[in-house]
């Protein structure tokens, strides 16, 4: 009797000690109270100028090709540039104008071909953003 009293005293110690232990471990899942660990969380900074946008923009895109096009003498594009542009660079997917209408930013997955990189190099200068 006495051994059947211990067995049962002792089972009922064990298992309070059981849930009191096994409900204090949280098991891994977080609760709605908990801020998450940040400290490896490092915002991007958002780029100063709006070119630095207009470039992000595109290379958001990973577009193979990034092109900068604008006139020779500086000037803002007008819609006859406009017009060279997409005539001579028909696989450009992407096109953003910035810097007040004086640079379009080009984003595509083909190169331009060489006779219509030509035609483009006479009348705009034209910057590779390519990979970098």
């Amino acid at each position: 009797m006495k051994s059947l009293k211990r067995f049962i005293v002792l089972t009922v110690i064990g298992a309070l000690a059981f849930i009191s232990f096994s409900a204090c471990h949280r098991g891994g899942a977080s609760s709605d109270d908990e801020t998450p660990d940040t400290s490896t969380y490092r915002p991007e900074a958002t780029p100063a100028t709006q070119f630095e946008r207009d470039l992000k923009y595109i290379r958001d895109g990973h577009f193979t090709y990034v092109w900068i096009f604008s006139r020779k003498d500086g000037k803002a594009l007008t819609p006859d540039d406009s017009q060279a542009l997409r005539t001579n660079a028909s696989k450009v997917v992407d096109w953003v104008t910035t810097d007040e209408k004086r640079k379009v930013i080009a984003g595509s997955n083909f190169p331009i071909e060489p006779p219509q990189l030509a035609a483009l190099q006479k009348r705009f200068n034209i910057e590779d953003y390519s990979g970098k």
